[in-house]
């Protein structure tokens, strides 16, 4: 055997050494960009003012930003899938991406108008080509009968993901809200040049994988995506219909939606083109597959309240006191990947109790407990908001205590346990190879309209009011994975015994 081949071999803890390759990378790949999101909201809501001066932004205008900005990161993963299935591979498109974030959180340092936006287009750019290819990846150094290893192999990765999601938290939001906001961000890029060294010293331990796969004569018909949209009457029309609904909105006088809509119609075309491109299993996991990217527009709809709505909650509603010491608002950013650091195994192993007891187990259910689980933390959120008073002026007079932040992270960490690292072992699982990088792409975008759901969401609490906001989300989410709970057995069948 080669030495090639003998490095790609080698393990570690009984996993692949190219699994802790993209384990660091993504683990300081997410410090780079949960680091900037903990402190983005509160430095666009910050005055103008003072000796550490923000934009200045209401509410809901900061909130709609965050929305849309997270939204365009994960969406950017679809084209991101398409280049590295047509043109580069995994492999080649996780270096371009991280060289694209270097790039943006860099950016984000200077202090002008123009570099904030220039740094956000970068790292939209730049989480597009990386975040669904590295997952990809991880999927691709197990063998496909291996499902076990493979699903412990998503749940060390997902637990890098958060080790640099928890430091990130304290140490960017620290750093943005004390001292200065561009401090925090200028820290963040330094966390992503770091991960892209460890990738780039790693790639011996990844040659394997990732790379492009060569498409035979009867496969290079679906080359060409953009066509393929106009040759099925399935996939026109599917296009058409959300194009047009995107015309229909924009004409109304959104445009912004309108085009939203319109720019969703050819990731609706390209579904179904790859819908169409299967055999008669393959069409079945692919349709299963495409239901649970709703489940994951659901869930992360709600959970990503976070990054935005509950963040300002912290701010400017919750008592921050710890005695003589103020908490700064972005360390609650922390507590749900620091829950998941301690949780994740406990989490891990009581589904493999589960299994061996023999009751209902499969990817989808874990997904549709995790959506009632982390619905059922807003109802702490609930509470938390009746403790809230106003004088007539409508001013603040009592804050709600920090103890109920932590309860609601403590229940949507268990609920994402319980669907986030199940739902990114469950696609590469069925998703056909020729597809792999497009269809983690394509779960990364709903992960990004779950996003602007949330947005959506946090822009209009204010009318609804906090109460009626937080109690809808926990009502939805319950009603929501039963439903989906209700018709397992028929999408157990339809999976073809992928798992």
């Amino acid at each position: 055997m080669s030495n090639h081949a003998e490095l790609q071999q080698k393990t570690l803890f009984g996993h692949p050494i190219g699994l802790f390759v993209l384990f660091f990378t993504e683990l300081w790949e997410r410090f780079s960009y949960y680091g900037m999101r903990a402190i983005l909201v509160l430095y666009l809501v910050s005055e103008t003012s003072g000796d550490n001066p923000g934009m200045g932004w209401a509410d809901g205008d900061a909130i709609a930003l965050y929305g849309w900005y997270t939204m365009f990161v994960y969406l950017a993963t679809i084209p991101g899938g398409i280049l590295a299935d047509r043109f580069l591979g995994q492999r080649k498109s996780v270096m371009v991406g991280g060289l694209l974030l270097c790039f943006g959180h860099g950016i984000l340092a200077v202090q002008a108008l123009w570099a904030f936006y220039t740094g956000l287009t970068f790292i939209v750019l730049g989480v597009g080509c990386l975040k669904g290819n590295i997952s990809t990846m991880v999927g691709g150094l197990y063998s496909k009968s291996d499902n076990d290893k493979r699903d412990m192999g998503f749940y060390i990765f997902y637990m890098g993901i958060n080790v640099g999601a928890a430091v990130s938290a304290i140490v960017v939001g620290y750093i943005g809200e004390v001292y200065n906001w561009h401090y925090g961000f200028g820290l963040a890029g330094i966390g992503m040049a770091i991960g892209q060294f460890v990738y780039w010293k790693g790639q011996k331990y990844l040659s394997h994988v990732g790379n492009m796969i060569e498409l035979d004569s009867t496969e290079k018909k679906s080359e060409n995506l953009f066509l393929q949209i106009f040759k099925k009457s399935n996939s026109l029309i599917g296009f058409s219909v959300t194009a047009l609904l995107g015309l229909y909105i924009g004409y109304s006088g959104d445009w912004s939606y309108g085009l939203l809509l319109i720019g969703i119609s050819f990731a609706v075309g390209f579904a179904i083109v790859v819908y169409n491109d299967g055999n008669k299993i393959e069409k079945d996991r692919i349709l299963v597959t495409y239901l649970a990217f709703l489940i994951v527009i659901v869930f992360w709809g709600a959970f990503e309240q976070a990054g935005g709505l509950m963040n300002l909650y912290a701010s400017q509603k919750t008592d921050l006191a710890l005695g003589n010491f103020m908490v700064p608002a972005s360390w609650f950013q922390s507590v749900n990947a620091t829950y998941i650091l301690i949780f994740a195994t406990t989490v891990g192993s009581f589904w493999i109790w589960w299994k061996k007891k023999g009751y209902e187990h499969s990817s989808i259910f874990k997904m549709a407990v995790g959506v009632i689980i982390m619905g059922l933390g807003f109802s702490f959120m609930s509470l938390a908001s009746k403790e809230v008073s106003y004088d007539a002026a409508g001013e603040i007079t009592q804050k709600s205590a920090m103890y109920w932040l932590v309860l609601a992270y403590l229940f949507h960490t268990i609920g994402e346990l319980c669907a986030s690292p199940v739902a990114l072992s469950f696609v590469t699982k069925l998703a056909p190879a020729r597809w792999g990088a497009f269809m983690m792409g394509s779960y990364f975008a709903a992960t990004g309209l779950g996003n602007k759901v949330a947005g959506l969401i946090g822009e209009n609490a204010s009318e609804a009011g906090d109460f009626w906001t937080f109690t809808g989300i926990t009502i939805f989410c319950t009603i929501f994975g039963v439903l989906v709970i209700l018709i397992i057995k028929p999408l157990k069948r339809m999976v073809h015994n992928a798992e």
